[in-house]
């Protein structure tokens, strides 16, 4: 019953390379189905244009507030790795958790934007990580990790060696792919409640941006802008009256 849940949460999150059939429109980044026409494409992305809690955004103006600790529990590891024209993905075996406030998510997959979809103040990353989990009851919730020029990454480094190279090409991952590797040594965190960053654009997706930044070097960033070949980010949607706490 977990596998079928947990598909039917994957195939929902990541419509990446769905077709609206009824139009033969595809959405993407680029100018003529890029995201400012994601709303108008399909009733299904009714929230890309008039949501009113979407994401990214830029995180600024924080509200001090006392966080619950974001426990992470990662003790499975990637499957396989997929390009669906949209991003690079690592689906996740079955097992990895995180938990706040006694809310267990379980870890779905993750997958990377360039460049970041999320700003700091109104900075830019070159890389963007998203950790996507759901909980018993399909709600959302995103780690997002920022990535900055630097060293390079050597647990980054093996998973684009196997980095599929045409869309739609999937591959099952070899040796120990662990989330955990590409991820931050703090779990310090800003919360803000958001959406997909993706059609549909689902609202009330809980987002917990981690402060503390990873290094990757210019060759890795160049390997997955060839790859993907434009940027893969959404721009930033207003907050409105959401806030930002720390």
């Amino acid at each position: 019953m977990k596998r079928i849940f947990y598909s039917l949460v994957i195939s929902v999150l990541f419509a990446s390379s769905t077709v609206y059939a009824k139009e033969g429109a595809h959405w993407g980044y680029e100018s003529q189905n890029g995201p400012s026409h994601w709303g108008q494409m399909s009733p299904d992305y009714y929230l890309c244009g008039k949501g009113k809690n979407q994401s990214p955004v830029n995180l600024s103006n924080f509200v001090d507030a006392k966080l619950p600790q974001l426990n992470i529990d990662y003790n499975t590891r990637g499957k396989e790795i997929v390009n669906n024209g949209h991003t690079i993905q690592v689906n996740y075996e079955n097992g990895s958790t995180i938990t706040i406030d006694n809310h267990r998510f379980a870890l779905l997959q993750f997958h990377f934007h360039s460049p970041s979809e999320n700003r700091i103040n109104g900075k830019s990353y070159p890389l963007e990580g998203h950790f996507v989990h759901a909980d018993k009851d399909g709600n959302l919730a995103v780690i997002s990790v920022l990535y900055e020029e630097g060293k390079s990454n050597p647990a980054l480094g093996r998973i684009w060696q196997q980095m599929p190279e045409r869309a739609g090409e999937k591959k099952t991952l070899a040796g120990n792919v662990v989330a955990l590797d590409i991820m931050p040594k703090t779990n310090d965190y800003y919360f803000f409640n958001g959406s997909l960053t993706t059609p549909p654009c689902t609202e009330g997706v809980r987002w917990y941006v981690l402060k503390q930044p990873v290094s990757i070097s210019k060759k890795q960033i160049k390997k997955f802008t060839k790859v993907i070949h434009h940027p893969n980010n959404r721009p930033v949607q207003p907050l409105d009256s959401r806030l930002v706490l720390q």
